[in-house]
């Protein structure tokens, strides 16, 4: 089963604080392992305007400036990470589906900067990873939901609202999950 394009859903047991009602978005998943970008983590101290200007780039609005950065997950933070769609070509781009991509190359950043980067983005600091047979494992044990990604939830969603939403793209309402996983 291959995870790329699916978000990982945090069930409520799931008490690590890196990881607590966290929704993943999967940008790679093969016989090596997994990586994800949390996309409803924002990071209170930062915003995209603090980003730009360690790179020495200015935006062109202040809305540029204030826009959500979102840490993406607990490996290498300090590495920044932009899923985005449309899927352009940037010069370090991996197209994860037909309307998601992942870019880790700046250049992104300078068109963002400029106003004319891609149409909607979530900016992210790090990334989650996972060895290989790791999320196997944490699935079989009912750490985490899988869902189809849906592009509404990550770039339209308020970010609080991301959980809740990603879950009932199961048909269910969030309030039914048991606290306590256990096996059948």
């Amino acid at each position: 089963m291959n995870l790329t394009d699916q978000f990982l859903i945090a069930m409520p047991g799931l008490t690590d604080p890196n990881f607590h009602q966290a929704v993943a978005y999967i940008c790679v998943h093969s016989k090596e392992g997994a990586m994800g970008i949390i996309i409803n983590r924002p990071l209170d101290s930062l915003v995209l305007g603090d980003v730009l200007s360690q790179l020495k780039l200015k935006p062109v609005t202040s809305k540029i400036h204030a826009l959500q950065v979102f840490h993406g997950g607990p490996v290498q933070r300090d590495r920044g990470f932009v899923l985005h769609r449309p899927t352009c070509e940037w010069e370090s781009t991996i197209r994860t589906s037909d309307e998601i991509g992942v870019t880790t190359s700046s250049d992104i950043l300078k068109a963002i900067a400029g106003g004319g980067g891609p149409e909607e983005s979530l900016v992210a600091l790090g990334y989650a990873g996972w060895g290989e047979g790791q999320l196997e494992y944490e699935l079989a044990e009912n750490t985490w939901l899988c869902a189809p990604a849906d592009s509404q939830v990550i770039f339209c969603t308020p970010s609080e609202k991301r959980w809740a939403a990603a879950i009932r793209l199961l048909g269910f309402d969030p309030k039914s999950l048991c606290h306590i996983s256990g096996h059948a």
